[in-house]
């Protein structure tokens, strides 16, 4: 199964109108297909696919609990905590959920034995497919959890690994989640507008990427008449555009709705078949 992650470095560029057309098309090309909408905090892909659900799962982080009654205070599980999670003073030990990321180093330390780790649901993952027949997937971070990294990390697990072709549909930005989501990836396509945050945080999704050496290309949309320098500052930064969407009134109309656009506006339908043209032949 190929994996292909769809990034940005910034919010509202069109990560999901991309992820969720391409999955469509890949679906009425005969091939297996499989759409994850992994942002975790703000899914939204299921609106335009007509998710029918068929398995609800939770997902539990590990939280530490300290027996007062068993730890002599050493500070050990306090000193090696590296998120700064657990606080001991003379008369008071805390464990700060919020900044805990369950790894259970502080548990498997402890010389005393005083601490055990209670599970706590921080969110869930529902899995099922479209109306049209793909695969999909969604995580739903609970309300006034910090990390969505857990949440993700069980969708790409528990998601059945029998498609051809996985899409993610990724967080925003250059965060832990986006990280998580493009781990394991065997590419990216990277969205953009041509705006200059959209090109500065461009940069920051480019930087990751790399660093995680994720072949990529890059995607412009609402790309108009003076959107041309963009490309050539684009191709500057070492990417290659491999298809522009226009900036049209329509698309965004259609978007409002809910509907896909290669279904509504059918005279964009090549943008995207330039995209799964590029996938085929691999980004490297």
């Amino acid at each position: 199964m190929r994996s292909l992650t769809v990034v940005s470095g910034k919010g509202g560029t069109g990560k999901t109108l991309f992820s969720t057309n391409l999955a469509w098309l890949f679906h009425q090309k005969g091939v297996a297909t499989q759409l994850l909408d992994v942002d975790a905090e703000e899914p939204n892909a299921s609106l335009f696919v007509q998710f029918i659900p068929i398995r609800t799962q939770p997902v539990e982080k590990l939280i530490p609990h300290i027996d007062e009654s068993l730890c002599d205070r050493c500070g050990l599980c306090m000193k090696e905590c590296q998120f700064s999670a657990i606080t001991i003073a003379p008369k008071k030990m805390a464990v700060l959920a919020p900044l805990c990321h369950g790894c259970g180093l502080c548990a498997r330390l402890c010389p005393q034995k005083a601490i055990t780790e209670l599970p706590k649901t921080i969110g869930n993952i529902r899995l099922g497919k479209t109306q049209e027949g793909f695969s999909f997937g969604e995580g739903i971070l609970n309300i006034g959890e910090p990390s969505a990294v857990p949440v993700i990390r069980q969708l790409k697990n528990l998601a059945p690994k029998d498609a051809q072709i996985r899409i993610l549909d990724a967080p925003p930005g250059a965060s832990c989640s986006v990280v998580e989501s493009l781990s394991g990836s065997d590419s990216a396509l990277l969205v953009t507008e041509p705006t200059p945050f959209g090109l500065h945080d461009l940069r920051a999704a480019i930087a990751v990427v790399s660093e995680m050496k994720i072949p990529f290309k890059v995607v412009i949309n609402r790309f108009d008449a003076g959107s041309s320098e963009y490309v050539e500052k684009i191709r500057h930064l070492d990417a290659e555009v491999i298809a522009t969407l226009p900036f049209d009134r329509k698309i965004a109309s259609v978007y409002a709705e809910g509907k896909l656009v290669v279904k509504e506006l059918p005279k964009y339908l090549p943008v995207f078949e330039r995209i799964i043209e590029a996938i085929g032949r691999g980004f490297a």
